[in-house]
């Protein structure tokens, strides 16, 4: 509680609509709001990314907002911390082959993590975000549990599944339970000035989706000969870095064959870009590391799950089988494509986020 009564609330202020109505509707339920924008990357980030959330236009507007509803506001200088723990792990996972999940990496260390420890500083109680989930308290087990937000379009519960119990226990959710429209209409009549501004669904700090430009132009990267081989190894021409590809590319290989090809694998330790048929990007069994669970500190023997291998992905039925390493077999009921070693695969059950892990190859 603060002198006023209240219970504080650190609030990361995007710049955007999401974490505008969020300021505006936490106001209203009698919080103690301060807002918070984390500054994650250097001066030259106005030359990648002006309206993102790092960016000059951005800051603007979280500080205009903060201003409109009389809530204190900081910039923080991040950077540094964003460098060494999304940059390098970003560059790092496609030189060794795998295709990297920024946003969920981001979340974990910066923004739940970070943010709780300015938190601490400014005697706030709970942060809170704009994000499209729910939290809710199981009485039976008193742990935390994670859900989907109540608008499918706009779940975003698939990034958030990688928070542990000290993290959730202390976040809030003002979103969760309202639809795009709906927090657009709060800023309206809160006639905030980001109730009209679009959102961004690009990496924030690879604002063309051209992650290969960026790797290079960031000499995280750099171009260098391997073999394009198909799958028993004939080579079939030549590649220039297998950071430059993703399971399932099928553009840009500069291979002239009679019937369409994809990469299928990529072997960081030969430097190869394996290609096949469309057949060969069907898998119906898979591991996971690094398993993260919610509703439970040890899981059970199995779980019958729905299981989401990307965000984008609508979810297919799986029998999940932990394993002693922390890490999970994935079964699925139905084949799937393009299984990407690196990306994030999350079990569901209903709306209950179960946990998840790191697809391996």
């Amino acid at each position: 509680m603060t002198s006023n009564g209240k219970t504080r609330v650190l609030l990361g202020m995007s710049g955007g609509v999401d974490s505008s109505a969020t300021a505006a509707l936490l106001k209203e339920q009698g919080y103690d709001v301060v807002g918070v924008t984390l500054k994650l990357w250097p001066q030259d980030c106005v030359n990648r990314a002006e309206d993102k959330c790092c960016g000059p236009e951005a800051v603007k507007d979280a500080r205009a907002v903060a201003h409109q509803l009389d809530i204190p506001y900081y910039l923080i200088d991040e950077a540094a911390e964003f460098q060494k723990q999304v940059i390098a792990y970003f560059a790092e996972e496609y030189k060794a082959g795998r295709t990297p999940n920024p946003c969920v990496m981001c979340n974990e260390r910066l923004k739940f993590g970070t943010l709780l420890h300015r938190a601490d500083q400014l005697g706030a109680q709970f942060i809170a975000t704009g994000h499209f989930a729910r939290i809710e308290k199981d009485s039976s087990t008193g742990r935390t549990l994670l859900k989907r937000g109540r608008d499918p379009r706009k779940d975003q519960s698939y990034f958030l599944f990688s928070l542990k119990q000290w993290q959730l226990e202390r976040t809030l959710f003002p979103l969760g339970d309202m639809t795009k429209a709906g927090t657009r209409d709060v800023a309206r009549d809160c006639q905030l000035k980001t109730a009209e501004k679009e959102e961004s669904m690009e990496i924030c700090f690879v604002p063309d989706k051209d992650y290969g430009k960026f790797l290079e132009q960031s000499k995280l990267a750099a171009r260098h000969r391997g073999d394009i081989v198909d799958v028993h190894g004939r080579k079939l021409g030549e590649h220039d870095g297998i950071e430059f590809y993703t399971i399932g590319q099928r553009k840009g290989l500069g291979l002239s064959t009679p019937k369409p090809i994809y990469v299928v694998e990529l072997d960081a330790a030969r430097n190869r870009v394996i290609v096949g048929d469309e057949t060969m990007l069907d898998r119906a069994e898979f591991r996971v590391e690094r398993c993260n669970w919610i509703p439970f500190a040890t899981p059970p023997a199995s779980l019958e799950v729905t299981a989401k291998i990307r965000y984008n992905h609508p979810g297919t039925p799986a029998t999940v089988t932990p394993t002693p390493d922390g890490g999970a077999q994935v079964k699925l009921h139905m084949p799937q494509r393009a299984i990407t070693p690196g990306q994030a695969c999350v079990f569901y059950q209903d709306d209950l986020v179960v946990g998840g892990g790191w697809i391996a190859r």
